[in-house]
């Protein structure tokens, strides 16, 4: 029996332990395993027995005043997402455990409790606090008369149930209860055991006195943009010549990320030099759709650079018609982003249809998200990226004339200050006469930050001449992110009102 820090390799196992544990809801999307890991990867712990994971425990770290709060499951937990951590919180939250029903008597529960006191203790906080639950109140309710009483009926030995009692006899007290803190928890009737464990070598000093800036390593990203001009080329050849020398420049720079603009292949279609009909171009462009990928995966190794690849429409295996974005990391992996939302126009003249899903990808500066243009104009999107974790949000855009233009900018400007993140634009100018619904493009490229003191005045890094062909970049500092979320002027992450609304995904794949 192994307990050790959950990876990313766990996540298809623990979410067959989850259906087999809790069989009347959902297990975990591997969205929000993933997240959960994203957040705080140290406070998420496996027991593996033979090779087998047998049982998950999931924490995160909070700060006092939020967790001795009354509070729900889905509240303090940021719908499980474990988006509330706080990197200089002071106590550690359970959020979850669950053990394999087939394997009780090898103390796997116990184990897990012990790893996470044993966390708690080398992270120097106070304590462990959570909700606990409370099988036997249903069956009690109508003798004890009410949550209160049963619980203080466990605490004085008065009665017995299967969880609390457990949980007292690791040391933890009960302190209260939390009503409607999971009201799908029949047995509990929706409550929880208010429960707290005191840790005994806590410094007097919340989190040994470090600072959010001294907590976070001292790493700096940088970013390029191409602001992409459209010309016609004779062979998708040519096509990767171009992409080639932007790639190559940003590279000498020594850029960690290059952003192309999206539908910036289109220009292939300028190979005929004729006019294609609407209903023929996704089939010629589906052609390129392997060699694209295959010329940004190798880019990416030879110039040691994550790139965002823009996007390509691409029909999938089912039939449909998606505007896909291909992010290929130095490491040679491959990823994809669907965009959510097809504009009017991408309907009508691709019949191209949106996705279902939206994920953080991890990369080596830290996850990231990709929003295709119109989808960085639904904040929902943004934030459910920012609560799995993202830190930077790639915009890849493309619009015809400036009130479009200015409709994507205003918006990614709001999704930087709202979600306290980075956003990166990078457009198209010029223009494909033979190519349907790229007559015009307008951009002017940028690098947005939150408005606040450790950022630039107007919250630009950067930014490009409006319509004219060249890059940009920008060093973003991820430790000035962190103050910002932990101690700025306004702290928009951590102020939201999770009691009045949140971002609930409902495709429970994603």
């Amino acid at each position: 029996m192994v307990v050790r820090t959950a990876t990313v390799d766990d996540i298809d196992a623990i979410r067959d332990l989850c259906a087999r544990v809790y069989t009347d809801v959902p297990p975990y999307s591997p969205t929000t395993l993933k997240a959960q890991q994203q957040h705080f990867a140290e406070g998420q712990f496996v027991a593996v027995y033979e090779g087998t994971v047998v049982g998950y425990c999931a924490t995160f770290r909070i700060a006092e005043a939020l967790a001795f709060a009354p509070h729900t499951w889905m509240e303090i937990t940021g719908g499980g997402l474990a988006a509330r951590h706080d990197p200089d919180g002071d106590w550690l939250y359970g959020m979850e455990v669950f053990v394999d029903p087939d394997y009780r008597g090898y103390r796997i529960g116990q184990r897990l409790y012990t790893r996470r006191r044993a966390l708690c203790q080398r992270l120097g906080l106070k304590g462990i606090v959570f909700g606990g639950r409370l099988p036997g109140l249903h069956r009690r309710i109508k003798k004890v008369g009410s949550a209160e009483a049963y619980v203080e009926a466990v605490r004085t030995r008065k009665m017995r149930d299967p969880v609390l009692s457990f949980q007292m006899r690791n040391g933890f007290e009960p302190i209260g209860v939390l009503a409607d803190y999971l009201p799908s928890d029949r047995e509990s009737l929706g409550y929880a055991a208010h429960l707290v464990w005191r840790n005994p070598k806590a410094n007097s000093e919340p989190s040994g006195g470090r600072t959010a800036r001294s907590r976070y390593s001292q790493r700096t990203v940088r970013v390029s943009i191409v602001q992409y001009q459209q010309r016609r080329v004779r062979s998708f050849e040519e096509f990767g010549h171009n992409v080639e020398y932007f790639v190559d420049v940003v590279a000498d720079y020594r850029s960690d990320f290059v952003v192309f603009p999206e539908l910036f292949t289109l220009q292939l279609l300028s190979i005929e030099n004729q006019r294609i009909p609407a209903s023929d171009a996704i089939a010629t462009l589906t052609r390129y759709t392997e060699p694209l990928k295959a010329l940004l995966s190798r880019l990416a190794v030879s110039y040691n650079i994550n790139i965002i690849g823009g996007s390509h429409p691409t029909r999938s295996e089912t039939g449909e018609i998606l505007n896909i974005c291909y992010v290929c990391l130095r490491d040679g992996s491959v990823h994809q982003q669907v965009k959510i939302h097809p504009t009017p126009n991408e309907r009508y003249w691709w019949n191209i249809e949106g996705g279902s899903r939206i994920d953080t990808i991890q990369t080596d500066c830290g996850p990231i998200g990709v929003m295709i243009c119109y989808d960085s104009e639904f904040p929902e999107l943004s934030r459910h990226l920012v609560d799995q974790g993202a830190q930077i949000l790639f915009v890849p855009f493309c619009t015809d004339e400036r009130q479009s233009y200015l409709r994507v900018r205003y918006c990614c400007q709001a999704r930087a200050v709202e979600n306290q993140c980075y956003v990166v634009m990078s457009g198209n100018v010029g223009n494909l006469p033979n190519v349907e619904n790229m007559d015009i493009q307008y951009a002017q490229s940028c690098i947005l930050t939150p408005c606040d003191m450790p950022f630039a005045r107007d919250g630009i890094a950067a930014d490009t001449t409006p319509n004219v062909e060249m890059v940009a970049f920008a060093d973003l500092r991820m430790e000035d992110l962190a103050a910002a979320r932990q101690s700025g002027t306004v702290q928009n992450l951590r102020d939201r009102r999770f009691d009045l609304y949140s971002v609930a995904w409902t495709n429970r794949k994603g």
